[in-house]
């Protein structure tokens, strides 16, 4: 089993959560057992480096000299493609989690209707994250003017797609997108886009930004004297702990800004491990009590990446040949601590679908803390607090 992970490099922090359920997991990745036998699994971890060149030559490693039936990965809008590319092109099955459907397609240059011998890949889509997004807003205003602040690069592109964007997804809640205007990473200015705000009169704000740009942005529009009455925000503080800060008035700048997000993962999900039997709630606790921050909602994504490639390998025809590993993770559904991952039912084929909730970052003794606050799309999943203005 081969897993490919950004330990070193910018993306550094986004590899923690798997390396972690990597050491947690490791008694039940030590071997599987498939038709009355028992295979004996090793786990070989090769750093991406945060860089798609390097993501790509750690497959080779993992395919030529390691011998992988399988790859695992996740995190890095330009990393996770070069890896499932790589795996493709290997001959390798690959498993991924961490952004859109839409965007792991487009990101590999594919549409919706191609199907991919060796490469596999669970999350949500845009759609789902813009109607999560309207019912945040519905609470604060039924009808509203969005200002849509979006970059020029593929997040940005997807986004105001017309079929696959949020344009398309909230077409009939009554809401009126207002794109800010484009502008490139890292942000230098954002004035101009504040400005279209002011003229806009629009009080609500969606993004996909960066924290360090949406600070920026943020800053930009308390200097023009408006205040927004809500922020969402797909990107922003994911990770929002003291070791992954890019810098600390970037969080006290958003800090009370309370802005809204989406839950793929929380401790309150009802949903149990296919390994050890754990709730959600477990390894949640494990990781603050190990680590001593936060859990993350990336960690219910990597304990299900392993749940998966090791149940791919248990009903695999053959656990020892790469093609029949990659039939078995093609008719995989299998209850993990994430959700049930159905990649037999997904809306394209190699993707399986998770739900979301709808959730803010609120102030909390040890820092940010993530409150889910909306559960329409995702009902099971229990809600901790409620939608609370801005200070």
């Amino acid at each position: 089993m081969g897993v490919v992970a950004p330990l070193t490099g910018r993306l550094a922090p986004l590899g923690a959560p798997l390396s972690y359920v990597l050491r947690a997991l490791a008694p039940y990745l030590a071997h599987v057992r498939n038709g009355g036998r028992r295979y004996e699994v090793t786990v070989a971890v090769r750093d991406s480096r945060s860089a798609p060149g390097a993501a790509r030559q750690a497959v080779r490693d993992l395919a030529d000299r390691d011998g992988a039936r399988v790859v695992l990965t996740m995190a890095g809008t330009r990393a996770l493609p070069a890896v499932a590319d790589a795996c493709e092109e290997a001959a390798v099955p690959c498993l991924s989690a961490t952004f859109p459907w839409q965007a792991y397609l487009r990101a590999r240059g594919a549409d919706p209707a191609h199907r991919f011998r060796w490469t596999y890949h669970f999350a949500w889509g845009l759609d789902d994250i813009a109607r999560v997004f309207a019912g945040l807003w519905e609470r604060v205003c039924a009808r509203a003017t969005v200002g849509c602040l979006w970059n020029d690069g593929l997040h940005g592109l997807l986004l105001r797609h017309e079929r696959y964007g949020f344009p398309a997804a909230l077409s009939d809640r009554g809401h009126t997108l207002a794109d800010l205007g484009a502008y490139r990473e890292p942000a230098g200015d954002l004035q101009d886009q504040a400005d279209r705000l002011r003229e806009l009169g629009a009080e609500i704000v969606t993004s996909a930004a960066t924290a360090a740009d949406l600070a920026l942005f943020h800053r930009r529009v308390r200097e023009a004297g408006l205040r927004l009455r809500l922020i969402t925000c797909s990107r922003r503080l994911t990770y929002p702990h003291p070791h992954t800060r890019p810098a600390s008035e970037v969080h006290a700048e958003l800090g009370a800004a309370r802005v809204g997000t989406l839950v793929y993962w929380s401790p309150g999900h009802p949903c149990r491990s296919s390994l050890e039997g754990t709730t959600a709630a477990e390894p949640a606790r494990a990781y603050q009590e190990d680590t001593g921050d936060p859990w993350l909602k990336t960690l219910g994504l990597a304990h299900a990446l392993l749940e998966t490639a090791r149940h791919a390998l248990a009903t695999a025809a053959d656990p020892a040949d790469r093609a029949a590993v990659a039939d078995a993770l093609a008719r995989t559904r299998l209850d993990t601590v994430a959700g049930r991952l159905d990649f037999t039912a997904g809306p394209t084929p190699n993707i399986a679908l998770l739900p979301l909730a709808g959730g803010q970052w609120q102030p909390g003794p040890d820092g940010p803390r993530l409150t889910v606050v909306d559960n329409t799309a995702h009902p099971a999943v229990p809600l901790t607090g409620e939608l609370t203005p801005p200070d």
